[in-house]
C-alpha cells in the first residue's frame, strides 16, 4: 500500500500539507526585503546563506485573505509565522505560513479528490484531502503553486 508523507502546515486555522519531497527546509523568518510593484501575493525577498529566495504569502496566493502573519514588527527575532522553504524543477521559494505541523504519513487509498463543486484559484491549487477524525488535511499541488500564472 502506496504512502505519501507531508509536510503539515496551518494558515488562517485550516490545516494544509505539501509533498515533503518538495520541501527543503522549514525556517523562521528572515528579514524581508519589499519588491516594488510585485504582486499582492508576494511578500518579498529574502537572503538565505546567500541564495535570494521569493517569499510568497500562501494565504493571499489562495485567495484567502492577506496573512496576518505581514504585519510590520519592530524586531527581526519577533517575527510571526514560518516560512517553508519549497523547491519544484530548480526552483527555490519561501512560502509564508501561520504555523508548522509535523511530516505525516498517509495511505494512498484514504485521498480524496477535490469536490467539482469547488471554484476559483483554491480549486486550482488543491490536490485533493485526507479524512482526520476532525476534518481534512487539505493537500496542496506544490507545482502548480510555484508555478501559479494569473487565473
Amino acid at each position: 500500500m502506496a504512502e505519501q508523507q507531508l509536510c503539515t502546515f496551518f494558515l488562517n486555522g485550516l490545516f494544509f500539507g505539501i509533498d515533503v519531497q518538495h520541501v527543503q527546509e522549514v525556517i523562521r523568518p528572515h528579514a524581508l526585503t519589499p519588491v516594488p510593484l510585485a504582486p499582492a501575493d508576494i511578500c518579498g525577498l529574502i537572503n538565505l546563506r546567500g541564495q535570494i529566495l521569493t517569499v510568497i504569502d500562501l494565504q493571499q496566493r489562495l485567495n484567502m485573505g492577506k496573512s496576518a502573519m505581514r504585519l510590520p514588527t519592530k524586531l527581526i527575532n519577533e517575527l510571526p509565522g514560518f516560512y517553508i522553504v519549497v523547491s519544484i524543477a530548480e526552483q527555490v521559494v519561501s512560502l509564508l505560513v501561520d504555523d508548522v505541523g509535523d511530516v505525516l504519513a498517509f495511505s494512498a487509498n484514504t485521498f480524496q479528490p477535490p469536490p467539482s463543486t469547488l471554484k476559483g484559484k483554491m480549486r486550482h491549487f488543491l490536490a485533493g484531502a485526507y479524512p482526520l477524525s476532525e476534518g481534512f488535511l487539505l493537500v496542496l499541488d506544490t507545482e502548480k503553486i510555484l508555478l501559479f500564472k494569473n487565473i
